[in-house]
């Protein structure tokens, strides 16, 4: 017994210093006038109420919602296409699934930057490509209509980690309910509709939370694209919170800013979780 703990003993100490009082911390500073140069100050409810009244609070929270929705979807059905195309038997396979894969490897910051060429109204690659045919593109990131959209195009860039996901739940399915359907003259959309979508609903239900997560979350590529603007309209959740905790210094702001998050997350996640038992098959699951 005494030999487990000490051997243990590493992570228990880093997960009560890293994890564990950090997280508790961030509770009671939640509760307090705190800017890292003075003494927390008990205020009650006194942030969470200012969040209320708080206009940019607000705009965060649209933004951040209005990304989920569109970008939720517009993901769960290119992901489970693109994997059903690579899921083909064709020649060279390994080789389109290693460059659908490759752009997940481009870190964060170096495809921001990249994108923000590939964006730029007047010479990005996009807008000369819709100029070729006619159309006159928008104005992407310099318009706060369409900044948001710029935003989940861009995220499509990195799906190849989700795409890798679905390809490994597809290899799972029985290659012998396709050969029982198409002794009864099922067509590829049956197929694909009544065999394929069923079997990987547990793979739809995980990245459906993970998605849902890491879009509430949003951060790195409106920090380092636009800051947030034009006119606040890609200012996020959590773009809005470092602000608040690193920039203006109001960490007990932040801190409630935090755990409003994580509530809103946590109700997400069950919501999904709790509906998931009207559409997600288990195999063998009785």
């Amino acid at each position: 017994m005494r030999n487990g703990i000490i051997f243990v003993s590493p992570f228990i100490v880093g997960f009560i210093c890293f994890v564990a009082y950090p997280i508790l911390a961030s509770f009671y500073y939640s509760f307090c006038d705190f800017n890292i140069f003075q003494k927390p100050q008990w205020i009650g409810m006194g942030n969470y109420r200012a969040l209320l009244n708080d206009e940019l609070f607000a705009i965060s929270v649209y933004n951040t919602l209005y990304y989920t929705a569109l970008y939720i979807p517009f993901s769960l059905l290119l992901g489970i296409g693109m994997a059903l195309l690579l899921n083909a038997k064709v020649k060279g396979i390994a080789l389109y699934r290693t460059i659908y894969y490759l752009p997940t490897l481009v870190p964060t910051v170096a495809a921001s930057i990249l994108w923000l060429q590939i964006l730029d109204p007047s010479y990005g690659l996009i807008n000369n490509i819709l100029q070729m045919i006619g159309i006159k593109g928008p104005g992407w990131l310099a318009d706060p209509r369409w900044s948001k959209p710029a935003l989940v195009l861009m995220s499509f860039w990195g799906i190849g980690g989700t795409v890798i996901i679905y390809l490994a739940g597809l290899q799972d399915v029985p290659i012998e309910l396709y050969e029982v359907a198409e002794l009864d003259g099922a067509s590829g959309w049956q197929k694909t509709r009544h065999i394929t979508i069923p079997m990987i609903t547990p793979v739809i239900l995980y990245n459906l939370i993970i998605g849902v997560i890491g879009a509430l979350q949003y951060f790195t590529q409106a920090y380092v694209m636009t800051s947030g603007g034009p006119a606040n309209s890609t200012l996020f959740y959590s773009l809005y919170l470092f602000r608040n905790a690193f920039q203006f210094f109001h960490m007990g702001y932040a801190s409630a800013m935090a755990w409003i998050l994580f509530v809103i997350t946590m109700v997400c996640t069950l919501l999904i979780l709790k509906s998931s038992a009207r559409w997600v098959y288990y195999r063998g699951a009785k």
